[in-house]
């Protein structure tokens, strides 16, 4: 038997799934990194093209230390599962957004909010509803999951169609669905109201609230788009 054949055919799956693992950081897994050691490529500001003034990336971990612009992906997605930890300062309030647009002045006027938050020092920490983990003045979590300010929480958001979930520390906090008569009612009756549209673009983009007061660290970012 001629081996050349076989030794073609083991070069050519050598070669694809090198280039495989060089398409998916994820090793195969459909994860994919948003943030480097060093840069944020994934990221550009609400305003500013590029990483705005007062945010930094040092040995993978993405900070600021007071209000600055809100960061923004420079992809739309749809259906994702999203992950992160977050460290927040004393008194700090941040927010993840999801499917934002630019239709108004603030991504918040159009994008839900999985709200970043030190519960014990802010006013908002004493409400479920704006608690960290809530989807922000709408749906509320149970309390003591998020952990003090200056310590690690570990973030899990998953978006797929209009079903919604937010995780924190390993525990299932918030479950929701969009434009569902339940999400209708809750923002009628919040002040997303005067905004017709909010929650309800089917992609768009993901943003980190930099604009209100507080450190705020990021590390392990990573998304998975989902089918």
């Amino acid at each position: 038997m001629n081996p050349t054949p076989l030794c073609a055919v083991f070069l050519a799956l050598s070669f694809a799934a090198t280039a495989g693992s060089a398409a998916d950081p994820g090793g195969g897994s459909g994860w994919r990194p948003l943030l480097g050691e060093h840069s944020a490529p994934e990221w550009r500001g609400w305003k500013a093209q590029g990483l705005p003034a007062g945010w930094q990336v040092d040995g993978g971990v993405l900070h600021k230390d007071g209000p600055v612009d809100d960061l923004v992906s420079k992809r739309k997605y749809a259906n994702f599962e999203l992950e992160l930890e977050w460290k927040i300062g004393k008194e700090g309030n941040s927010g993840i957004f999801y499917r934002g647009t630019r239709e108004y002045d603030h991504i918040y006027w159009s994008a839900p909010e999985y709200q970043l938050l030190d519960d014990a020092d802010t006013e908002d920490g004493k409400s479920p509803l704006t608690a960290a983990g809530s989807a922000y003045a709408l749906y509320g979590v149970p309390p003591g999951v998020a952990k003090p300010y200056d310590q690690w929480n570990k973030t899990r958001l998953i978006v797929n169609g209009h079903h919604v979930e937010h995780w924190l520390n390993g525990v299932k906090v918030v479950e929701y669905d969009l434009a569902s008569e339940d999400w209708r009612k809750r923002v009628a009756a919040s002040k997303f109201s005067r905004y017709p549209h909010y929650g309800l673009a089917e992609s768009g983009l993901i943003g980190i609230q930099g604009d209100h007061p507080g450190a705020l660290a990021v590390r392990n970012i990573r998304i998975r788009v989902l089918p």
